[in-house]
C-alpha cells in the first residue's frame, strides 16, 4: 500500500495517541501503530515495561501481538507499522520475523536504534526479510514529545531531592 501525506499523517497522528497514553502513565512516550494492506488499523501499542515489569513491553511488540491475533497468523506481509521513536534492536528482529512490510517512524534513537541510528537491522543481507522504512516521520513532534517527558521527570527528580534535605 502506498501511503499518501494525509493518511501518514493520520496513522501517525494515532501513534501519538498511544505515546501521549504511556506517558499520562509515567511510561517513556513511545506508540506504535500497524495498519493492514486496507488501511485498517489491526494494532496499537504503548510503553508499558515499568508498568508491567516487563522489558518486553514495547510500543511495537505490542501492536505486533495485536495485528497477529487480529489476523490469526504471524505474518504480517503487507502490513505497515506507524511508531513514534526509531526501533530498537528487539522490535526490530519482531518487525523481520513478522513480515512488516513498511516502517515509519518519527523520532532518531542514538542510543538505541536498530534501524539505521546505532545499526540498521533492517539491512542486514542475510536476513529473510527487509522491510522498506521511512525515517523521520514528525520528527520533531516525536523528537518534543519526549524531551518534554524527560524534562518532566529531571524535574520531578530534583524537586524530591530537595525536598529529601
Amino acid at each position: 500500500m502506498t501511503f499518501s501525506s494525509e493518511e501518514k499523517k493520520k496513522y501517525m497522528q494515532l501513534a501519538f495517541v498511544q505515546a501521549k497514553k504511556a506517558a499520562s502513565l509515567g511510561e517513556v512516550p513511545i506508540g506504535a501503530v500497524l495498519v493492514d494492506p486496507a488501511g485498517q488499523v489491526i494494532g496499537t501499542g504503548y510503553n508499558r515495561r515499568e508498568l508491567d515489569q516487563d522489558g518486553t513491553q514495547h510500543a511495537e511488540m505490542m501492536a505486533i501481538r495485536q495485528g497477529c491475533a487480529e489476523l490469526h497468523s504471524w505474518r504480517l506481509i503487507d502490513c505497515s507499522l506507524f511508531v513514534t521513536l526509531e526501533p530498537c534492536s528487539m522490535c526490530a528482529g519482531a518487525i523481520i520475523n513478522s513480515r512488516i512490510k513498511n516502517v515509519f517512524y518519527g523520532a532518531l534513537d542514538p542510543k538505541a536504534g536498530a534501524a539505521g541510528s546505532v545499526v540498521d537491522l533492517f539491512a542486514v543481507a542475510k536476513f529473510n526479510h527487509h522491510p522498506h522504512v521511512i525515517r523521520g516521520l514528525y520528527r520533531e513532534e516525536a523528537s518534543q514529545m519526549l524531551k518534554d517527558f524527560f524534562r518532566k521527570i529531571r524535574r520531578q527528580q530534583k524537586l524530591a531531592k530537595n525536598s529529601a534535605k
